[in-house]
């Protein structure tokens, strides 16, 4: 009986309530609000012209009515239904489509201030009228106004037209609307007429930013009423399929390990990387002076990963396609056939042809159509002119995780300055990669001979020796370490000590 009473008397805990999101189907924006926007409250968009807020509130509608299953409404206080139409047409949005099928609702309001008369008290009846038969008429779940500010353009009556947004605001909210607002900021506000104080459950600042004379478009959520969100400034591009945001934090360390390894496309590098070569799904940094063969050496792995028969992409940022397939012919490497059959992928542009942000939404874009199986970015250091240093390492903090989250291969090479061989040239996501190969150009009895090692690789073990290698016809040859009483030797020095070496040797021998 008493341990009866117990059970009987043990409690469960209540559930937490959560507030209850509307997803924005917007690539990014959905992690960085944790789920998308607070369903039945307003959020407010706000920004100078040319930030892209008409833009993310039409794709919130337009992907709510055609992914999932949520009818809405847009108003324009700025654009007709006809110019809605088209300028959404550029990002692949039908809107007269999804008109047709009633899922969508656009209505054009026009405030000007000759064709208003104001008589008596002010109110907002009409715009009432119209919002609830075109609510009414698709059972919306979202509504989008935009620009509604221009209210304060056309009318008079400031203080009576506040009590009016105020109004209407609640008026959205007690029917469980998801609503965005989109209004222009301010001086030192986020708005020029103050609507942050009426939409306080969830607000997002655009803003755009000028690096290098290459124009950066960036988002933040000031707040967020009861959720965590992202908190920082994130970079974001409008492509032809809409909005990208590229929070830092999107991927985070959650990836797999492989432990299957794959050949470097070299034998002799191989046994320098504990015999196996890289692991798959690994990120490789090739770093070294100018002509040291960090390209070679890139290639030798897209050519093993071919011969294989796995897709390869090649991000080349200083040789066309056509110049990366001739100059790899010198060294026995032929990557035409490749190409031919689809297995091996180039695209060659020059960094200061975009921004940051949209070298690395364009890459993920490609890496999402072609599904490769390794990835190769030759070179990383030439982004450095692009933003500053913080700026090129979170960029490549998000592709190395983005690869490595689809257990791509990735293989970075990066040009050091000088003579210095462990500079800062390498962007600083020297601390990302599992596997770092140092090339450089080694001077010996008046001769420049390249040497390789490897710095460090996770997880295996690898060789610690300097060794020589070359590159002709015959392709690249890497040569067993060779040490004289000066030290490490290489070219014609080794070549004239080894020499001396087995002439010595002949002579122990015929004692």
């Amino acid at each position: 009986m008493a341990k009866a009473r117990t059970q009987a008397q043990v409690k469960t805990p209540p559930k937490i309530k959560t507030l209850s999101k509307a997803p924005t189907g917007i690539a990014g924006l959905d992690e960085l609000t944790r789920g998308g926007l607070p369903r039945g409250r307003p959020t407010l968009v706000s920004g100078r012209a040319g930030c892209g807020k008409s833009v993310l509130g039409l794709e919130f509608l337009v992907r709510g009515a055609a992914q999932f299953g949520e009818p809405g409404v847009i108003v324009s206080f700025e654009e007709t239904v006809e110019e809605l139409a088209t300028n959404v047409a550029s990002f692949g949005f039908d809107l007269d489509d999804l008109v047709a099928q009633g899922k969508l609702v656009l209505e054009f309001v026009s405030v000007e201030r000759h064709e208003i008369e104001e008589t008596g008290e002010y109110n907002l009846d009409g715009l009432f009228v119209r919002l609830a038969h075109a609510i009414e008429s698709v059972g919306a779940k979202r509504v989008l106004l935009d620009t509604i500010e221009s209210l304060f353009a056309g009318l008079t009556n400031l203080a009576i037209l506040r009590a009016e947004l105020r109004r209407l605001f609640r008026w959205l909210k007690s029917k469980g609307l998801t609503v965005i607002i989109t209004g222009e900021q301010g001086e030192g506000t986020l708005t020029r007429q103050g609507l942050e104080e009426y939409v306080s459950d969830c607000v997002i600042a655009l803003n755009v930013q000028l690096n290098h004379h290459v124009a950066t478009r960036m988002m933040r959520v000031v707040k967020y009423r009861g959720s965590g969100h992202g908190s920082d400034e994130y970079p974001f591009i409008i492509t032809e399929k809409g909005i990208l945001v590229m929070p830092i934090t999107s991927l985070g360390l959650a990836h797999a390990a492989s432990t299957e390894r794959i050949s470097s496309g070299n034998p002799a590098l191989d046994e320098m990387l504990g015999g196996e070569g890289y692991f798959r799904g690994s990120s490789v940094l090739v770093s070294g002076t100018s002509g040291t063969g960090k390209t070679s050496i890139a290639v030798y792995l897209v050519d093993a990963a071919c011969r294989r028969g796995e897709r390869c992409m090649y991000f080349a940022f200083e040789e066309s396609p056509a110049q990366l397939l001739r100059n790899m012919r010198s060294i026995g490497l032929d990557l035409e056939p490749y190409v031919k059959k689809g297995l091996l992928r180039i695209e060659a542009t020059r960094p200061s042809l975009f921004g940051l942000e949209m070298h690395l939404a364009s890459s993920f874009r490609a890496i999402e159509e072609f599904d490769p199986a390794v990835v190769v970015v030759d070179p990383i250091t030439d982004f450095v002119a692009l933003g500053s240093s913080y700026e090129v390492r979170s960029m490549m903090t998000r592709l190395v995780d983005h690869l490595k989250s689809r257990g791509i291969t990735a293989l970075m090479t990066s040009l050091s300055a000088g003579r210095s061989v462990h500079s800062d040239d390498d962007v600083g996501i020297s601390s990302l990669i599992d596997t770092w190969v140092l090339v450089q150009l080694i001077e010996v009895a008046g001769e420049r001979n390249r040497g390789v090692s490897v710095l460090k690789s996770r997880g295996m073990a690898h060789s610690n020796q300097i060794r020589e290698f070359t590159l002709g016809p015959d392709g690249m040859k890497v040569i067993a370490a060779y040490r004289g009483p000066q030290g490490f030797l290489s070219g014609s020095a080794r070549q004239a000590q080894q020499d001396a070496d087995e002439v010595a040797g002949a002579k122990r021998g015929a004692r």
